[in-house]
């Protein structure tokens, strides 16, 4: 199922290379590039469920789940933590056919929307192999919290890049250029810096409480748990206010109605993130709490990537959409 703030953000099909596609292989694209967004949030969710359950060293080795065994069995000693280690590996697997999917697809038969889009159909294929290799040195190096969280934050790097697939592919095929205002751009921007502040600090969070992923993993960073619990919040506050920024202006200059929608999409995810978070600070950190707040960090990834992006378009040749909306603010501030 399509996450419901990005989905309401998608524009019509402008695309004439997408367009000109066959029905049936127009499916098989959506598809693809759908799955491979899927997949990457998806992923992240079933990586906190290993946290969350310790059972992130239920399998000791790697590749094999242990030593000349590559897959779990009931004689296994960390009993059914190794069965919920391996499922995540396993999810790997189908991310990688997604992601090898998406490249093959922009190669064959969208190389006209562009240099640009072809090397962003490439991230997804290099990151996942980038994931297994980080994956190899958590086992390795017992769940440090200086493996554990790039890892992390790798997977958020790909949904990035997997949300913007989705969008250039529904979007035109011409140069990029700016659909907003300066200022609007560069609150947008200065959104997404915050947004990756809010997610890095986030991890550090995580780093520093009681969900190492393994039941005997002792190793946490060294920090003050309420103080950066404290600093992730005050990051989160200054969030939602360049959110209700952007989205006043967004209504006050008439921009895209895309654009719009996907603006109520973060403010959606966020309030909803922000609830989980101060819940779940309040009673002590449940997993269940952390783990749907894990599963709300891919979907402000994603929304915000989506809001970024409709900042921008590749409809035809460079013309005067911006700037003839920046005069008429002009205009209406006169």
């Amino acid at each position: 199922m399509t996450p419901a703030p990005v989905a309401a953000a998608i524009p019509e099909i402008t695309s004439p290379v997408l367009a000109s596609l066959p029905a049936s292989r127009r499916r098989l694209v959506s598809i693809a590039f759908w799955g491979n967004l899927i997949c990457q949030m998806g992923i992240i969710v079933t990586g906190g469920i290993v946290r969350l359950t310790g059972s992130g060293l239920g399998c000791s080795t790697w590749p094999n789940c242990e030593p000349g065994q590559f897959a779990p069995n009931t004689a296994n000693p960390t009993g059914f933590r190794a069965f919920i280690e391996f499922g995540n590996r396993t999810l790997t697997g189908v991310l990688s056919v997604f992601a090898l999917a998406v490249l093959i697809i922009a190669l064959r038969w969208l190389r006209s929307k562009g240099r640009g889009f072809l090397v962003l159909a490439w991230m997804p294929l290099v990151g996942t192999l980038l994931q297994a290799i980080v994956g190899m040195a958590i086992v390795k190096l017992h769940l440090h919290p200086g493996t554990v969280a790039p890892h992390f934050l790798i997977s958020i790097a790909l949904v990035v890049v997997s949300t913007v697939l989705v969008a250039r592919l529904h979007e035109g095929d011409g140069a990029v250029r700016r659909a907003v205002p300066r200022p609007v751009l560069a609150t947008a921007i200065a959104l997404a810096v915050v947004g990756a502040a809010v997610l890095v600090l986030g991890t550090v969070v995580t780093s520093t409480g009681p969900h190492s992923g393994d039941l005997e993993a002792t190793v946490r960073l060294a920090l003050d748990p309420r103080m950066v619990s404290w600093l992730h919040a005050d990051a989160v506050m200054l969030f939602c206010g360049l959110v209700v920024g952007m989205l006043l202006v967004l209504h006050l200059i008439d921009a895209r109605s895309h654009a719009r929608r996907a603006a109520w999409g973060v403010v959606i995810v966020t309030v909803a993130q922000a609830a989980l978070g101060y819940t779940q600070y309040f009673l002590a950190l449940p997993a269940v709490l952390v783990g749907l707040h894990l599963a709300g960090a891919a979907l402000f990834t994603a929304a915000v990537s989506w809001l970024v992006t409709t900042m921008f378009t590749w409809q035809g040749p460079p013309a005067a959409d911006a700037e003839a909306t920046e005069r008429r603010v002009e205009v209406s501030a006169r």
